[in-house]
């Protein structure tokens, strides 16, 4: 049977070794990206009545690239 690792770059696997090694809190750490996102980070909570209230404040409030618009 062939290395099922044998047509991945090596030195992907080397950075793959190396974040195995370290400790989870760590790995935690790295794995999220703090992204700000206009207008949902602008207030601490918001709340509705509705959904159908929450769809409308998206799609009159939110930009189209965070992609809360209906398709």
């Amino acid at each position: 049977m062939s290395d099922p690792l044998e047509h991945v770059p090596r030195d992907w696997v080397e950075e793959f070794d190396a974040a195995a090694r370290r400790p989870l809190a760590l790995r935690f750490r790295y794995a999220f990206i703090r992204t700000y996102k206009p207008v949902l980070d602008d207030a601490p909570f918001r709340s509705f009545e509705t959904m159908a209230d929450y769809r409308r404040w998206c799609e009159a409030s939110l930009p189209a690239w965070l992609g809360y618009g209906r398709i």
